[in-house]
């Protein structure tokens, strides 16, 4: 009977789609119905269902007709694939925050003995990364992996977030092995203008960390 009606429509096209992919009758037939009471012309079958998909994914009603038969189908379509794609990475991020708050003991137990720990050259102010959210802050901030990677699990180094005016500028992993500053990242990934001198900074006061480690 859903094919009939279809193809008494003249919807041919939009019924070969169903009969190549019959789950979807059930699931959008009765969305499809209001397209049908709208005399709503679907300019592509597929993208219709993907984007009937998408507004299921972000909690909008596919049996409105306001979202059901858009005006422009791909700009609404896009319009929701990236509303997907925030919803995606905040679940993301709420899983990692989840997984890393469960890492804290860990973390603490590892490199409690350097919290605090802080010095400048009177201009940039270099300080430790003291608690698993602060990593991911930090890696939101600059564009970088610090939290993601958990380096804070990392037990033979150490991460600073070097500053200006509590402005993020580079994030700094010393080894705790070597005492040489590993990497130092400013945003996405790049350097600086004041990356030597942040590194020349670290390097300065390397004795403050071997204070802690000594205590």
């Amino acid at each position: 009977s859903r094919a009939e009606t279809m193809f008494k429509a003249g919807r041919k096209t939009d019924l070969n789609y169903f009969l190549q992919h019959s789950m979807y009758f059930d699931l959008y037939w009765n969305t499809y119905k209001i397209v049908l009471r709208n005399g709503y012309h679907i300019a592509d079958i597929s993208l219709w269902i993907d984007y009937i998909r998408l507004l299921e994914r972000c909690g909008k009603d596919i049996h409105n007709a306001h979202y059901v038969c858009p005006l422009d189908l791909k700009a609404e379509h896009d319009k929701y694939q990236n509303k997907v794609r925030i919803l995606q990475e905040q679940k993301k991020r709420m899983e990692q925050m989840k997984r890393a708050r469960e890492n804290e003991a860990r973390f603490r137990e590892l490199k409690g003995k350097f919290f605090g720990l802080e010095f400048t050259d009177g201009t940039i102010d270099v300080r430790v990364l003291d608690s698993v959210e602060a990593y991911y802050d930090e890696g939101n901030a600059l564009h970088h992996c610090v939290g993601q990677c958990e380096y804070y699990l990392k037990p033979n180094t150490l991460v600073f977030s070097a500053r200006i005016e509590n402005k993020r500028v580079e994030t700094v992993e010393l080894s705790l092995e070597t005492f040489k500053v590993l990497q130092s990242r400013g945003l996405c990934n790049k350097n600086t203008k004041y990356h030597k001198r942040i590194m020349n900074l670290v390097h300065k006061n390397i004795a403050l960390v071997r204070k802690r480690m000594a205590a």
